[in-house]
């Protein structure tokens, strides 16, 4: 079969020809119709996620398909079944193999594209409000790269947990994309010019109860001086490239809570959090 691969730590992909992979016991083999593209890949491809595979390895996290066959002991889906799945790499490939019980069977009007495309994005942004978070009705949500993918679900999930939200990005454009997924206020980044500007601002509309931070270095910071009491700050990640230091005086005077949260980590320790998601 054709896979997608990096064969070599920080070099492009190639497009290879590899064995067909058998389900081992407890597997399914999906006929892959469509995987979601994160930026977890292009970190995968220089050796820099969190989780490392060894090169050779099939790109792709979000997988979309039809079972085709079963490993031993596996009692469903069957084959023929639509399934999505959220796998750690291989999707980007004719066929992956991927644990039966991490299969969700895709409702009859879900597309593959919507399947595969959802996943990461919903689940991250559901699990760290809802379950991480607490996030209640009535409490204000800041979110930090509102446009980008996991940004825009969780500015769309927390407005329907009742937040009010305080969207942050770059430029009007991103910030209009924002606004239409239910953002209530809105900063661009660009005219904010030093952290204590932006933290201004968010003390202005009344500070934060819970932060949902996609950017890292001065965007942590700001969002970190805008706290409320008993605010909870969440570690989604880092794109702006700065992994912020956390200065444990201001938790404790201010009673603030930073949470770390991975989504995929799940999978390792509680994956019926995925799949009840």
């Amino acid at each position: 079969m054709l896979a997608f691969q990096v064969t070599e730590t920080g070099q492009p992909p190639t497009l290879c020809q590899i064995d067909r992979p058998e389900p081992a016991p407890g597997e399914v083999r999906i006929r892959m119709i469509a995987c979601g593209l994160n930026f977890a890949d292009l970190l995968q491809i220089d050796g820099r996620y969190q989780e490392r595979a060894t090169p050779p390895f099939t790109l792709g996290m979000e997988v979309a398909g039809i079972v085709d066959a079963t490993g031993p002991g596996v009692v469903g889906p069957v084959p023929g079944c639509r399934v999505a799945v959220l796998a750690t790499h291989g999707g980007l490939a004719e066929y992956v193999c991927a644990p039966a019980d991490r299969c969700l069977r895709l409702p009859d009007h879900m597309g593959y594209e919507a399947a595969a495309a959802f996943q990461i994005a919903y689940a991250t942004s559901h699990v760290a409000l809802h379950r991480r978070a607490a996030l209640k009705a009535g409490e204000t949500l800041l979110v930090t790269g509102a446009a980008g993918g996991v940004g825009l679900t969780a500015v769309e999930l927390g407005k329907l947990m009742g937040a009010r939200v305080i969207a942050v990005a770059r430029g009007v454009e991103k910030l209009a994309v924002a606004q239409k997924a239910g953002a209530d206020h809105l900063i661009d980044s660009d005219l904010v010019n030093a952290p204590d500007d932006l933290k201004a601002a968010l003390k202005a509309l009344g500070g934060v109860d819970v932060a949902y931070e996609t950017i890292g270095g001065d965007m942590f910071n700001a969002a970190l001086g805008a706290m409320r009491p008993e605010g909870r700050l969440l570690t989604i990640g880092f794109a702006g490239g700065t992994v912020p230091q956390i200065p444990a005086n201001i938790l404790l005077v201010k009673n603030i809570s930073v949470i770390g949260f991975y989504v995929g980590g799940y999978a390792g320790f509680a994956p019926g959090v995925m799949t009840d998601s």
